[in-house]
């Protein structure tokens, strides 16, 4: 979990010097090195149009990031999950082993937890479900994919 702070704060100080508004939230109270995470102070800063990182984890243990960022993204009324990993795709096995792995451009929550395919966190996936909420898997380390995915361009795979 102190990891994602770490990382949370870099990217906050990166975002500020661009001119993009952000704010580091955490779930773990640091409040001389990072806010602390109260939802309705979340909810401020994205009416207000900044950026929101959140950090932390849930603050429990037992919890995954996933889980975390499902919860988060739930809290928020987010519209979508975006789930930014190594691959472009989620695949029936893992293709950086198995070239004749299978990619899926869209998948129902119920194929990824009855598959268990592994891209994410089930615990994650089931809260989604509950809510009905999107879940898009598309590749962090491709150049411009942040910027596709946040313009509603259809990369990766969707969870729906």
């Amino acid at each position: 979990m102190l990891a994602t702070v770490m990382n949370a704060m870099a990217l906050d100080d990166v975002l500020n010097k661009m001119g993009i508004h952000s704010r580091a939230l955490s779930a773990i109270s640091m409040p001389v090195v990072i806010g602390t995470y109260l939802r309705a102070k979340a909810l401020d800063y994205l009416r207000k149009g900044q950026v929101l990182i959140s950090a932390g984890g849930t603050g429990n243990p037992y919890f995954t990031t996933d889980t975390a960022a499902a919860l988060r993204a739930m809290e928020l009324e987010c519209d979508v999950f975006l789930k930014a990993t190594k691959v472009d795709f989620i695949y029936d096995k893992d293709p950086m082993k198995y070239p004749d792995a299978k990619k899926f451009t869209h998948l129902s929550y119920n194929e990824v937890l009855s598959k268990e395919l592994g891209v994410m966190d089930l615990t994650a996936v089931s809260l989604c479900l509950e809510k009905k909420l999107p879940i898009v898997v598309f590749n962090l380390h491709k150049k411009g994919n942040i910027a596709r995915v946040v313009q509603g361009e259809e990369i990766g795979t969707l969870i729906s």
